[in-house]
This record gives C-alpha cells, sequence and structure tokens, in this order.
C-alpha cells in the first residue's frame, strides 16, 4: 500500500462498502476485504480494527456532512428558499457523485446498522434537520411534511428502478416530491403557543 493513509482508508471504505452490499455486512469477513484490497490482514488491521470499524466510518462520515449541514442551515433566515437550498444541499452532499452507494448499503443492512452507537447520532441529526426544514412552523402536519421531504431524497435511490434513469433524473425526482411537501410548510397557519 504505497499510497497515502487517506487514499488508503478510502479504498479500504469502497471495497468494504461493495462487499457489504453484495454480500451482506454479516456474511463479509474482515478476511474478504483484504482479499479484494490484495493486502494483508495485518495491512487492514493498521487503518481499521473491526469491520464495525469500517461501517461506523460510513456513518461518521455522513454525521460530519450533516453537522455541516445543520451549521449552515442555523445560521440562515426560516424561508422557503432556505428550505429548498437545505434540501439540495443535502440532495448533493449524501447521495450525489458516488456517495448513493453507502445509502444502498444502510437500505439493505438496516439490522445490522441498528447496533451501531452512531446510529443513534446519525438519527439525532436527522431530526435537527426535520426541525430546521419546519421552522417557523410547528404543527404535526409541518414534521411530517419536512420528515417525508427528507425520506423522498432518499427513496429515490430505491424506489425509482429503471435502469435508464440517471443520477441527475433521480435527484429532480426527488426534488420535485420534496419540494412539494416543504412548499405546504409555508402555507400553514403558525401552530398557536
Amino acid at each position: 500500500m504505497s499510497e497515502g493513509t487517506g487514499d488508503t482508508r478510502s479504498r479500504i471504505q469502497a471495497v468494504a462498502l461493495e462487499l457489504f452490499t453484495e454480500e451482506g455486512y454479516e456474511k463479509t469477513s474482515l478476511r474478504e476485504i483484504a482479499e479484494r484490497l490484495g493486502v494483508t490482514k495485518a495491512a487492514l488491521y493498521y487503518h481499521f480494527k473491526s469491520k464495525d470499524e469500517i461501517a461506523n466510518s460510513f456513518i461518521e462520515d455522513r454525521i460530519g456532512i450533516m453537522d455541516r449541514l445543520i451549521e449552515w442551515a442555523e445560521s440562515q433566515p426560516p424561508t422557503v428558499e432556505t428550505r429548498r437550498t437545505l434540501l439540495e444541499r443535502y440532495a448533493d452532499e449524501l447521495f450525489g457523485r458516488d456517495k448513493h452507494p453507502v445509502m444502498r448499503f444502510f437500505e439493505q443492512n438496516q439490522t445490522a446498522m441498528k447496533n451501531f452507537s452512531a446510529g443513534q447520532e446519525l438519527r439525532a441529526r436527522m431530526m435537527r434537520l426535520v426541525d430546521l426544514l419546519v421552522r417557523p412552523a410547528t404543527s404535526h402536519e409541518a414534521q411530517v411534511r419536512a420528515a417525508l421531504s427528507l425520506f423522498s431524497v432518499h427513496s429515490a435511490w430505491f424506489t425509482a428502478r429503471d435502469p435508464e434513469i440517471t443520477s441527475d433524473q433521480r435527484r429532480a425526482t426527488a426534488l420535485k416530491i420534496a419540494y412539494e411537501l416543504l412548499d405546504k410548510i409555508s402555507t400553514e397557519p403558525p401552530t398557536p403557543a
């Protein structure tokens, strides 16, 4: 492994992600990951002590992205434009480029992922994003609309099964539906305190 530590870590994550998605998290061993990488298990251990550490690294990477999105949204006024921009950034940062395979891994390995403490942190970040998408509305309907707008971004990767659909088309479809949900939040009267 002659490349830098960051490159090696990324390679390990990419190969593990492939195997976890192809074989399932539970059925994949560190030995299989090392073999596909063409390295020894000892070399793999230098970067990750277990496959749990590798899976947690996916979640921790997502948490970092979400923390940056939350920080940005908290500094913005609670407007329709802010909601839309937050959702666009969410779609781009978490699903854009080459990032959607991580969501496929999460979807296919939900049972195993429930055991990770970082999963609870990820859920807390999701709920914070919902809060930021809702403001200034406070109704239950607004909260559900905000949550569903986030899930529409997620589900576009799993429900649009046409093999000809492009990533840009998935994104456009997901955001169209998400905007329909979000735009109704701004028309709701505020809930009395």
